[in-house]
């Protein structure tokens, strides 16, 4: 079996590939690996991500982040932020905490399946670009329990692929949260905001 970049050991040999990228006038510089999604390069879903997310503080969350992108750009971009930045793949989280360290910034980086980890802290926004191979049970878990965890007047962001089930992913996320928008639609995404969690976030999915 292939190895998943959403399991917590990847079996794959390790192969360190460097990234950079530019995000809002600062150059970031990342070190990403096998094992670990979006080797060597910036998804162009992240990418639409980053650039459709406003300036953002207080306490945000990167739910699965990888080798660090997303959180790290956050961080960088935005000096009233409190990023943390969470993911089950160890080797990511390796990754991502040296990576903090390669673009000066702090962030704290913990492993957590989904939500797990985090369900008794609260958060004024979090981002994801969720793992959609994981399977749609996993990732619409992880927006459920995002709105519990999301504090008064705080909001979902995520980028999902069209073709991948965003129409579905759009009905479902307005079971949970009053107001659902979508930010951007480019390149076969759509980049959404959920706000406003609904008590029935509460319920099992």
């Amino acid at each position: 079996m292939n190895d998943q970049y959403y399991t917590a050991d990847p079996t794959s040999a390790s192969k360190p590939v460097p990234c950079a990228f530019p995000y809002r006038g600062y150059g970031l510089n990342f070190m990403t690996d096998a094992g670990v999604f979006s080797k060597g390069e910036l998804d162009a879903g992240s990418r639409l991500l980053l650039d459709s997310l406003p300036d953002l503080s207080g306490d945000v969350l990167d739910l699965g982040c990888g080798w660090g992108a997303i959180g790290v750009a956050i961080a960088r971009a935005n000096k009233e932020a409190r990023v943390v930045m969470a993911d089950v793949n160890h080797r990511a989280l390796g990754l991502a905490r040296d990576n903090c360290a390669r673009n000066g910034v702090s962030a704290e980086c913990l492993e957590s399946d989904g939500m797990a980890a985090l369900m008794d802290r609260t958060f004024d926004a979090i981002v994801t670009n969720p793992p959609i191979r994981a399977g749609k049970q996993v990732i619409y878990r992880m927006f459920a329990d995002a709105a519990r965890c999301l504090r008064p007047g705080g909001a979902l962001y995520l980028v999902i692929r069209k073709q991948q089930g965003a129409e579905s992913c759009v009905k479902y996320l307005k079971t949970l949260y009053g107001e659902v928008e979508k930010l951007d639609k480019s390149g076969g995404f759509w980049v959404l905001k959920a706000t406003e969690p609904k008590e029935a976030a509460n319920d099992e999915v």
